[in-house]
């Protein structure tokens, strides 16, 4: 028989011991200062932001100008480091807000270092010579500049999206000489980056002749020419950068009158050539600069006589090729630098990869390999042993099958060394 349960009386008392004053100021939530964010804190988060080249980094940044009276002016001096320059009326906008009679005006015009810039009379309201040249002017700081010339079509036959060839045909008038007085009381630029999509072939010269403060040199579209039977001194500049991506190759007369002061000084680091160089060019290239020459770049290495010209050069830190090539490539990667630091290459099922994966194993200073995938390259029965290699070494291995990708891997890497084109 089981014992009866019998009936007892419960009381609780749920009174909280009080807490120590100190753990009780600690468990009360964080408050934010009345007067907000520490500014410091925010111009380190946009100043972090500014080095993000962009358009979603720019419209951050005009957003951050409209949150508070204290974000408003770092954010827009932030702002100011690019600016772009297409039309007249982003001109007029520009020397209202750059206006050096201000105060607010000379710290916006100080902050510009980067400007990038659209002549093309074609579009309404159209940027004139002058405008650009004064906008040059307002900004002492600007060391880098993207300038792109279109030529102008006729009445009725400007068709949009017409090939690149017939645009390039387009005549455009020479810069004024008003305009190259007035470039030559601004800045000493350092970078120019030159598009040329008219019949135009002088005006990068009328450009270069003014600006001999120019370390990197990138220019596109029209083909450069000097101006026959006219004696030019030698540009003046040594370039330590050139990047050249030509409607047809340069001549060994235009680039020996280009690089004349820069072969004399050793000071070409660089050379990057978005087109397949004939065997001259490469040749003349990689003689006169095989001693400075760090970084290279070409889409292919297809002959035995590239190759030579390409391991000619000993102190190559980065060699970047694009397209796959079977019988050259054992060549190059057996006689690599012994710096070589970044190498990127294309690669399809029949790439020869072992006198790669043996220089990963002797290249004590290589940091990183970008390898373009081609044509079911990515089932390569050797591809894990590189793998493998690497990640052995220590090597950053990167593989994409889309070349654009393959580009802005390698760029990535540049520019966290240094400067860039």
């Amino acid at each position: 028989m089981r014992p009866k349960a019998e009936p007892h009386q419960l009381s609780f008392q749920l009174a909280i011991a009080p807490l120590p004053p100190k753990f009780l100021a600690l468990s009360q939530a964080p408050r934010v200062p009345t007067h907000g964010i520490p500014l410091e804190v925010v111009l380190d988060i946009l100043e972090t932001v500014c080095y993000e080249d962009g358009a979603m980094a720019a419209e951050l940044l005009r957003t951050c100008s409209l949150v508070c009276k204290s974000w408003s002016f770092p954010a827009q001096k932030l702002l100011f480091r690019r600016i772009h320059l297409c039309s007249q009326a982003a001109y007029n906008s520009f020397i209202y807000a750059a206006d050096r009679s201000t105060e607010r005006g000379r710290i916006l015009g100080d902050s510009v270092v980067q400007m990038h810039v659209v002549l093309d009379n074609n579009q309404p309201g159209p940027l004139k010579q002058a405008s650009f040249a004064h906008g040059v002017t307002l900004c002492p700081n600007l060391h880098e500049l993207s300038l792109a010339l279109y030529g102008c079509g006729e009445p009725g036959n400007d068709i949009v999206g017409s090939p690149a060839l017939e645009r390039m045909r387009r005549p455009a008038p020479s810069f004024e000489l008003g305009t190259l007085k007035l470039l030559r009381t601004g800045p000493p630029i350092m970078s120019l980056h030159f598009s040329n999509w008219s019949d135009n072939d002088q005006s990068i010269v009328q450009l270069l002749d003014i600006w001999p403060s120019l370390q990197s040199l990138s220019i596109t579209g029209k083909t450069p020419h000097l101006s026959p039977g006219l004696t030019q001194p030698p540009f003046a500049s040594a370039l330590t950068r050139l990047r050249m991506n030509c409607q047809h190759e340069s001549s060994l007369d235009f680039l020996e009158w280009l690089l004349h002061t820069s072969s004399q000084a050793n000071s070409l680091c660089a050379i990057e050539l978005d087109r397949e160089p004939s065997l001259d060019l490469l040749d003349y290239l990689t003689k006169n600069h095989m001693g400075s020459l760090q970084e290279l770049a070409i889409p292919s290495c297809t002959t035995s006589e590239h190759a030579t010209a390409v391991i000619r050069c000993r102190s190559l830190r980065q060699l970047r090729t694009e397209r796959p090539s079977m019988s050259i490539v054992p060549s190059v990667f057996r006689q690599l630098p012994m710096g070589i630091q970044h190498l990127a290459f294309g690669m399809d099922q029949d790439t020869p990869l072992q006198t790669l994966i043996d220089a990963v194993k002797t290249r004590d200073e290589l940091e990183s390999i970008t390898v373009n995938v081609w044509d079911k390259g990515d089932g390569h029965r050797q591809l894990p042993g590189l793998k493998m290699a690497c990640a052995f070494r220590g090597v950053d291995l990167r593989i994409t099958n889309d070349v654009r990708v393959h580009r802005a891997m390698v760029v990535s890497v540049r520019f966290s060394g240094g400067f860039g084109l």
